[in-house]
C-alpha cells in the first residue's frame, strides 16, 4: 500500500513524543532511586521522602536547563557554527526559495544564515516559528539545482513548521541532565560507599536499600548510554517527519530525494560541526566513509529515507546498484 505523508506525520509525531516521554521517566525514576539512597545513607529522614524530593530536583533541572537553551540556545548553535547572517541583496536566490517555503509552511519567513564551507549541508534551529533561522553552506548553494535547494530548505522549515527545532533542544536538555544526574551519583557511591555503613546504625533491614544502590549504579553506568540512544531515535525520527512534510510543502519529492543522494555521495566532513550539532543538520555532517552502527546514528540510513520518498509517488526502491553506492555514506 503506498504511503502518505499524512501517515508518515502521524506515525513519526506519535513515536517521537514516546521517546520523549521515555527520558522524562527515566529521569524521574532515576532521581528517585539516587534520592532514597542518598537519604538511607545519611540518616537524616525517610528515604522515601528523600527520593520524592530528588525526583521533583531532578525534573526541576531539567526543565530549568531548558528554559535556559530555551532563550539562548539558538544563537550559541549559530556562534559555534560561524553562521553569517545576509540579506536578500547578498543571497537573492536562496532568499527567494526560503521565502517560497515560509508561505508554503505558513510560518514566518526565519532569519538566513550562510556558513563558508564546501561541504553541503543545512540546518534549521529556534525556540518556534517566530524566532527561527536556517542555515546553509556555501557548498549547498554551489552544488544543488534551484529544484534540490527547494527540497533541503522545505526539510528544514518543515523542521520550524513542526516545532522540531524546540522539540530536540528540549529533548536534548533532558538527556544532559540524565548525564549530570548519573556522575554525581557515582561520585557520591564511590567516595561515600552509597551509606552501605548505616545499616548496622538502623538496626539492619538495609536490603531494599542496598537494592536499589545496585540498581542505581547500573541506571548510573547505563544512562548516559541510554539517554544518547533515546535522543539520537527521536532525532531519526524527526528526520523522517520533515522529509514527508518536505514533500507536503513542495509538492514534489524528486527535489528532495536528489538533494539527499547528492549529500550522501558528498564525502567532505563540515568543520564547523561538532558532536553537540550533528544532529541538527540535514544529514550527518561528521562524513565517516566506511559507515558504522546505525543504532548510534543521529540520521536514518539515506537509502531508507530515499526509499520512503519513493513510496509516497508509488515508484519502486532503489535498485541495488544505487543501494551499495549510497550505503554507508550517510
Amino acid at each position: 500500500m503506498t504511503t502518505t505523508f499524512y501517515s508518515e506525520e502521524s506515525a513519526n509525531r506519535r513515536n517521537s513524543f514516546l521517546l520523549a516521554l521515555i527520558v522524562v521517566a527515566f529521569l524521574g525514576v532515576f532521581g528517585y532511586i539516587v534520592g532514597y539512597v542518598v537519604g538511607y545513607g545519611s540518616g537524616g529522614g525517610d528515604p522515601v521522602l528523600w527520593g520524592i524530593g530528588a525526583l521533583a530536583i531532578a525534573i526541576a533541572i531539567g526543565i530549568l536547563s531548558a528554559l535556559g537553551s530555551y532563550y539562548g540556545g539558538d544563537q550559541l548553535v549559530l556562534a559555534s557554527s560561524h553562521a553569517q547572517e545576509v540579506n536578500p541583496t547578498q543571497a537573492p536566490g536562496l532568499f527567494n526559495v526560503v521565502q517560497e517555503m515560509s508561505i508554503a509552511a505558513g510560518v514566518p519567513m526565519p532569519k538566513v544564515y550562510i556558513i563558508d564551507d564546501p561541504s553541503p549541508n543545512a540546518f534549521a534551529t529556534g525556540r518556534d516559528p517566530q524566532h527561527s533561522s536556517i542555515a546553509v553552506t556555501t557548498g549547498l548553494l554551489q552544488k544543488m539545482t534551484r529544484e534540490e535547494l527547494q527540497g533541503v530548505i522545505g526539510h528544514e522549515m518543515s523542521h520550524v513548521r513542526n516545532y522540531d527545532i524546540r522539540f530536540t533542544l528540549i529533548v536534548g536538555v533532558l538527556v544532559g541532565s540524565i548525564a549530570l544526574l548519573a556522575q554525581l551519583f557515582l561520585r557520591y557511591t564511590f567516595w561515600f560507599g552509597g551509606g552501605r555503613s548505616r545499616d548496622n546504625e538502623r538496626g539492619g533491614g538495609g536490603g531494599f536499600a542496598a537494592i536499589l544502590l545496585v540498581i542505581g549504579i547500573i541506571l548510573a553506568i547505563l544512562a548516559p548510554i541510554f539517554s544518547a540512544l533515546v535522543q539520537m531515535a527521536v532525532s531519526r525520527q524527526r528526520e523522517y517527519l520533515a522529509d514527508a512534510s518536505s514533500v507536503q510543502l513542495t509538492r514534489n519529492p524528486h527535489g528532495l530525494e536528489s538533494a539527499l543522494a547528492k549529500l550522501a555521495m558528498d564525502g567532505e566532513s563540515l568543520h564547523s560541526a561538532n558532536g553537540a550539532t550533528q544532529h541538527l543538520y540535514i544529514v550527518n555532517p561528521l562524513k565517516k566513509l566506511g559507515g558504522g552502527s546505525a543504532l548510534f546514528s543521529t540520521h536514518p540510513p539515506i537509502v531508507d529515507r530515499i526509499n520512503r520518498l519513493r513510496e509516497l509517488t508509488g515508484d519502486s526502491p532503489l535498485p541495488p546498484n544505487a543501494i551499495s553506492q549510497l550505503s554507508g555514506l550517510e
